[in-house]
């Protein structure tokens, strides 16, 4: 047989899929999978030529490659070329800009009655259209998940932040390979991709330098992505990644901020695909991080919003103000009421004295400014996509706030989120120290929380409480000119999160893939909202009848009109409290008919008990299909769960020495609560050495071993409150060398928090320094941190990066020695069967008072 007809064999023998593609053998045998639909695609250009494109079925991604169209025989002469087609999205899919914020309350924006003006939230919601009932989950991450996924955020793993992951499906914080994101479809279909902003959505135990990197952006379907990862990062010097490699654009330019850096990223990825192809549709996720803490906006945006006296008045006043602004827009109800001020709780404005005002308005006002500076750039990029005159055919969903405004900050507010997440509130006196450096790169602030309760008007609660409107209601604004005619319409529709994904396969013409990689895909849980997009159906019902919520053991259902909620028993400022013992049951419950108390103002549980084990009913066979259970009212034991990764298991730890930065905290060894050896072996050249042996932590928190001008010092920084040194008398002789810092700690421990029980956490313990095995000091330490390090910092050796744990030093402080090596051994406390019984039994009486 001749090789030219051992060749037309075995084209002929090749399956024809035609330019859709074809569904893997066991879907054609499948009955449960439909068909192709060939008779849809849409191709253009001449078959085979380079110019050809073609839609795909969609269903099946990665797209199954056509078969060969052309000819082949021994040579190229006697053979016909033939070019597998472009795939491109439908014909007239729009571009899409999805952009939200973070921390940002439904009544802060100009655009739903707030004071602080959002010009660019304001020209989307007057070109399109402004969402009133729309929801989130009352977290980031797990707002994020389900923003990106279409499913609900415990059903991708997110019950919570990333840094609070634990072992149970619904909290594991893996968006699994059934669960392909939004930017993975859309790039199988043509469009380009890229991801701007916060990424909250990657496990923290994956994010070093040795990955695994599929749980990243560029890992999820975004070819570009430029951000910071975890909840959040100074905007000065931020943890800030290229793709997958961090960068530092910010060094010796004190007036560079991260939220211009992203808007010009994003404009220069836009503007790069327009010169290369006017017509290639993009898929732009921007996401900056303001306003969530820390508040760093530039010196010019404070200006400007201390010159307007928005909150002179203080936080009741602001209230009234933006009720009446709401009611006045229409974004709310004329018969809804105002929910009553939390007396006893909070504080109102007329019994403060007066540092107390001076600060609380300092604080809003930098708050303020951060949220204006945010919209402005994201007015330029909105801008941009005018420039490029691609507007009219560019749906764009501006999401205000990824949940309610954040009571993170305490009562006080704080200089430093930090102190918050480890228990720690300062008095005002001790505030007011801060007061003209609030904002800088020299605090990590937050607002006071009676600010995120006026930010949430008409609502209750913040943040964080998912049973109530204050925690999940974020205003929301679409605009699309070429579909969208109603402008500056108002819609009603009740609407959540996971609404977002349907909504873009829709008016995309995309399908939901059945499998991605050969992984089944779960179904989307959202509804698509592009039935308010026609005027026709401004008032229609909504479509969306069933929503559960859950965060920290707070649960809520909403169904058709009616909200079951559980009344918060944690304070959302209190992160470092002890669990509910027992959260399905310690909850209160309240009833609200939505249709008639926009506000959750008035409990109708009592009048109405059927209802009340009705919605109750409902929620449970919710909790139990999303992957909810088991319920987990704890906070601070989250933070500190072991979890799968670089230092699973591990108590030695052996670098190399070589110049190593960027290590997230969470890879890195965590000398938290714990007695600890760190042991490095250096070599001084002729001429003496400085700089950075080994630290964690910046100017909020960490330690830090280096040598200054020839000396040895290790340095303890204490959440930026306190400095405890420990120093070598002596320069170092040219030369090997070992350092050696020697720590015991005196307490239990993070064992204590599995029993519910913070007392282990925090204790001091004795510092022993040591030079060439010789003691050179030592020193006891009253109190360490007790729970987190400061989650924007890194783990670096032979270098210092993003700031300093002491004023000793300007990083990056590079080591101009040599590091030989570098061992840290950590020795947790054991705890003693005595001491575990009586814990349990502690423990035991919890659940007792709980259940009775």
């Amino acid at each position: 047989m001749s090789i030219s007809r051992i060749l037309l064999g075995t084209a002929a023998a090749i399956v024809s899929i035609g330019l859709g593609g074809v569904l893997p053998v066991w879907a054609q045998d499948n009955p449960a999978f439909p068909a192709g639909r060939p008779e849809a695609l849409q191709t253009t250009g001449v078959p085979g030529a380079p110019n050809a494109t073609t839609t795909i079925d969609g269903r099946v991604l990665p797209n199954p490659p056509a078969p060969f169209a052309g000819r082949i025989d021994l040579n190229a002469l006697q053979s016909t070329p033939s070019w597998a087609p472009r795939i491109v999205p439908p014909e007239g899919a729009p571009n899409i800009l999805l952009i939200m914020t973070d921390d940002v309350g439904f009544s802060a924006p100009s655009t739903f009655g707030g004071v602080i003006p959002t010009p660019a939230l304001d020209e989307i919601a007057q070109a399109g259209l402004r969402y009133t009932n729309f929801h989130s989950t009352a977290l980031c991450s797990p707002t994020r998940a389900a923003l990106i996924t279409g499913k609900n955020h415990h059903s991708v793993g997110f019950g919570v932040v990333s840094e609070q992951s634990t072992g149970f499906p619904g909290y594991n914080s893996v968006i699994g390979p059934e669960n392909a994101t939004i930017g993975r479809i859309l790039i199988e279909n043509g469009y380009r991709t890229a991801w701007i902003g916060k990424n909250h959505n990657t496990p923290d135990f994956a994010q070093s330098p040795a990955g695994p990197f599929d749980q990243w952006p560029n890992g999820m379907g975004f070819e570009h992505y430029y951000g910071f990862q975890g909840g959040d990062t100074s905007q000065w010097q931020p943890n800030l990644f290229l793709n997958t490699t961090q960068i530092y654009p910010f060094q010796n330019n004190p007036k560079w901020n991260l939220i211009t850096a992203m808007a010009d990223d994003a404009i220069d990825w836009m503007n790069t695909l327009n010169d290369v192809n006017p017509k290639m549709p993009f898929f732009l996720y921007y996401v900056p991080g303001g306003t969530h803490a820390p508040h760093h906006p530039t010196p010019e945006w404070i200006d400007k919003i201390h010159a307007m006296h928005l909150f002179d008045g203080g936080w009741n006043s602001l209230r009234d103000t933006i009720f009446a602004n709401q009611k006045r827009l229409g974004v709310i109800p004329q018969s809804a009421d105002l929910t009553p001020w939390p007396d006893g709780l909070l504080k109102n404005w007329d019994q403060l004295g007066p540092d107390e005002k001076k600060l609380f308005i300092r604080q809003a006002e930098v708050y303020a400014a951060y949220l204006a500076y945010t919209d402005h750039e994201i007015g330029r990029v909105i801008q941009a996509v005018r420039d490029m005159g691609k507007f009219d055919n560019t749906l764009i969903i501006y999401i205000s706030g990824d949940n309610g405004a954040s009571a993170e900050g305490t009562p006080n507010g704080t200089p430093n989120e930090g102190l918050v997440f480890n228990g720690v509130e300062l008095p005002v006196a001790e505030q007011m120290k801060f007061y003209d450096a609030w904002g800088t790169d020299k605090t990590y602030p937050h607002m006071a929380v009676p600010w995120a309760w006026a930010f949430d008007t008409p609502f209750k609660w913040t943040k964080q409480v998912a049973s109530y409107f204050g925690g999940t209601r974020q205003g929301v604004a679409i605009s699309w000119p070429k579909v969208i005619t109603d402008k500056g319409g108002i819609r009603n529709q009740f609407a959540h999160v996971v609404d977002i994904v349907p909504t873009l396969l829709e008016v995309t013409g995309i399908p939901a893939p059945a499998v991605v990689d050969g992984v089944a895909q779960k179904p989307i849980e959202g509804t698509s909202l592009a039935y308010t997009f026609d005027k026709a159906n401004a008032d229609a019902p909504t479509r969306h009848h069933t929503q559960y919520f859950e965060m920290f053991g707070m649960r809520a259902l909403w169904h058709d009109g009616w909200m079951l909620s559980t009344v918060p028993l944690n304070m959302p400022w209190n992160m470092a409290s002890a669990a509910i013992a027992d959260p399905a049951t310690a909850f209160k419950w309240e009833l609200f008919d939505i249709n008639k108390d926009w506000t959750q103002d008035h409990d109708v549980a009592a009048q109405n008990p059927a209802k009340l084990r009705e919605m109750q009913d409902r929620l449970w066979t919710e909790l139990a299909s999303h992957q909810v259970l088991p319920l987990d009212a704890s906070v601070a034991s989250r933070v500190v769960e072991a979890r799968p990764g670089t230092t699973a298991g591990r108590t030695e730890f052996s670098f190399s020495g070589r110049r190593m930065v960027g290590l997230p905290r969470a890879a890195a060894p965590n000398v938290l609560n714990t007695s600890y050896v760190i042991k490095a072996d250096i070599e001084v050249p002729a001429g003496g050495a400085e700089g950075m042996i080994n630290t964690i932590g910046g100017r909020f928190g960490g330690y830090g071993m280096y040598l200054l001008k020839g000396k040895p010092v290790f340095v303890w920084n204490l959440l930026g409150l306190k400095e405890v040194r420990w120093e070598g008398p002596d320069v170092l002789a040219p030369g090997k060398h070992t350092i050696e810092f020697d720590f015991a700690y005196d307490g239990l421990g993070f064992a204590t928090l599995a029993f519910n029980d913070t007392s282990g956490v925090g204790h001091g313990g004795t510092g022993t320094f040591k030079i060439d095995g010789a003691v050179v000091a030592t020193q006891t330490m009253d109190r360490t941190i007790p729970l987190l390090l400061p989650i924007d910092e890194s783990f670096d050796i032979g270098a210092d990066t993003l700031t300093g744990v002491s004023a000793d030093y300007q990083v990056p402080f590079d080591f101009t020695g040599t590091i030989d090596d570098l061992k840290i051994t950590l020795d947790p406390p054991k705890l003693t069967a005595e001491q575990i019984a009586k814990l349990q039994a502690a423990l035991q009486r919890s659940l007792q008072q709980v259940n009775q």
